[in-house]
């Protein structure tokens, strides 16, 4: 049972690696868009392109956990590990799959690790979207 639980806090780790990680070259991205342009176009195209880069953090992290339960043959296959993982970090929990009872705990910490990397994600955007229109000025009616 210890060794399971490091093993999942290893992974979280790697989760939080990947994600800043991903924020950071989100960051970098910003930094080299151009803020010119009507507002709307502008704040929309900057949130499709961090909304993107977010999915696909949380869509490596999610493969991670999925690779975990298809190599320590928690999970048949690679369909059933990636969706048993994708509904745990979401916290969805269908239940239609679960882990061997020996496992379970770690999926429980596989469901705090995804909480904490979308909360992660949400300050995120909502730091970015509230950067691009600090600057604007206000509109009367």
């Amino acid at each position: 049972m210890l060794l399971k639980l490091v093993i999942a806090f290893g992974l979280m780790a790697a989760c939080v690696v990947i994600h800043a990680s991903g924020i950071t070259w989100s960051m970098r991205q910003l930094d080299h868009t151009s803020m010119r342009g009507r507002r709307f176009w502008r704040t929309t195209s900057v949130s499709i392109s961090l909304a993107t880069r977010m999915v696909v953090c949380h869509l490596a992290e999610i493969s991670l956990w999925a690779l975990l339960y298809l190599f320590t043959d928690a999970m048949r296959d690679l369909p059933s590990s990636l969706y048993f993982s994708a509904v745990t970090y979401t916290t969805t929990g269908y239940g239609d799959l679960v882990l061997p009872q020996e496992w379970r705990l770690v999926g429980g910490v596989e469901a705090l690790t995804g909480i904490l990397m979308c909360g992660w994600s949400t300050a995120f955007f909502f730091a970015v979207v509230g950067k691009l229109h600090a600057h604007e000025p206000a509109v009367h009616s």
